[in-house]
């Protein structure tokens, strides 16, 4: 009866250590959650993770943020809003994570703003790209990093105005992003350019094109130029078939996303020359700022960075700057010390606007070509993203208040 009496104690005694210990130790980081599409969409995520694991190094070497160490605690979401919203729910309760980011397809990101709202909860939309995130369905705890959707449709439409054609076809995939990108070049354009037709649109199934029937149904529409939104997988399948068809031999393409390496190098020698898109050229930008992070990529990983990779690193440096400005992790204080924010990043400064807590991250515009066998982009030009923003009245007609 002693025996078992002093079994009980040490065991108690023990268990009453540990959980001292755990929350002693709970204490000495900061945890953040971080949610996304890892297994659906692998060519832009994996290089993202390696940003923000070459960032959380960084931050956490040079004494952390508030004399803690940050911790990110990361789960997949199967490219499900449902999924999402369930791994987040556990984040915050099982994981007691303090505040959340990531996200990369917009039906998923647009859950977690909603999350963010209902739960009072700092979000960071890291790549989702649709407006409805910080316009329609913004919300004080929500802030974006990458340009948006308009922002990046905003780049291209200039140079889409230059070549007067008249006579367009368009192809994107059939969800929110596609759905907005495609709205959002009729708009502009029809403004730059009030003669110009559209004369074919393509919505396809995300992740699921038939390329052979779309490419056939632009071909009999017989435009003169195209503006493509397809990306990853659907993209590879697209530009295989309208090279074997034709279909942009004397056709000028605008097309968003596909100077990124991570699509357009998957393409190798099949990879299109003469399509002006928006991309990542990391190998001939020759800034410091670039050139900096390239060089700590490649240490890292012996590998060369993709536009994920500055995605990625650039969301958790925004995070630990925002920790920073605030002082505290509490959630409205964060949505506070973000508005206004300054953070370096690989593309130079960035400020995350306090009119609708969206970055002013720009992109690069160019012309993809082929190199050795491969995809490039030439003759590109950064593009700052506060250069292509709707006016203040704009945004507040189209943002609810906070």
């Amino acid at each position: 009866m002693t025996t078992r009496a002093g079994w009980i104690s040490r065991l108690t005694v023990s268990t009453v250590c540990s959980l001292a210990a755990l929350g002693a130790s709970a204490q000495q980081t900061i945890k953040i959650g971080e949610i996304n599409s890892y297994k659906a969409q692998p060519a832009f995520l994996g290089p993202y993770k390696n940003g923000w694991n070459l960032a959380l190094e960084q931050v956490n070497a040079a004494g952390g943020v508030l004399g803690k160490q940050l911790e990110v605690v990361s789960r997949d979401d199967n490219a499900n809003p449902g999924d999402t919203i369930r791994v987040a729910q556990e984040l915050i309760a099982r994981e007691q994570v303090q505040l959340l980011f990531g996200g990369f397809l917009s039906n998923t990101g647009l859950a977690l703003t909603d999350f963010a709202k209902q739960k009072k909860i700092f979000f960071l939309a890291a790549e989702p790209l649709t407006d409805k995130i910080v316009w329609a369905d913004g919300n004080k705890y929500t802030y974006r990093l990458r340009p948006s959707t308009y922002m990046q449709v905003a780049m291209l439409v200039p140079e889409a105005a230059r070549l007067k054609k008249k006579r367009w076809a368009l192809v994107y995939p059939n969800y929110e992003y596609g759905q907005s990108a495609a709205a959002t070049f009729k708009k502009l354009l029809s403004a730059a350019q009030p003669d110009v037709q559209f004369v074919a649109e393509q919505a396809t199934p995300l992740g699921n094109v038939d390329a052979g029937a779309v490419t056939q149904a632009i071909a009999d529409a017989k435009p003169d130029a195209i503006f493509n939104v397809l990306f990853s997988a659907d993209l590879g399948k697209f530009v295989r078939e309208g090279n074997t068809r034709g279909l942009f031999k004397d056709r000028s393409v605008v097309s968003l996303l596909t100077g990124e390496p991570d699509y357009l190098d998957p393409l190798g020698a099949e990879a299109p020359a003469g399509w002006i898109v928006t991309g990542y050229p990391w190998y001939s930008i020759d800034t410091a700022a670039n050139k900096k992070f390239v060089e700590a990529y490649q240490a890292k990983y012996h590998d060369y960075p993709r536009l994920g990779s500055v995605v990625g690193y650039s969301a958790l440096m925004s995070i630990a700057d925002g920790i920073k400005k605030a002082g505290s992790v509490d959630s409205d204080k964060l949505a506070t010390a973000f508005k206004g924010l300054n953070v370096q990043t690989p593309f130079g400064p960035i400020t995350y606007r306090a009119q609708d807590n969206q970055s002013t991250m720009g992109a690069y515009v160019g012309v993809t070509a082929l190199k050795d066998g491969k995809g490039v982009m030439t003759s590109y030009r950064y593009i700052d993203g506060a250069s292509v923003q709707p006016s203040d009245a704009e945004v507040k007609k189209l943002r609810p208040a906070d």
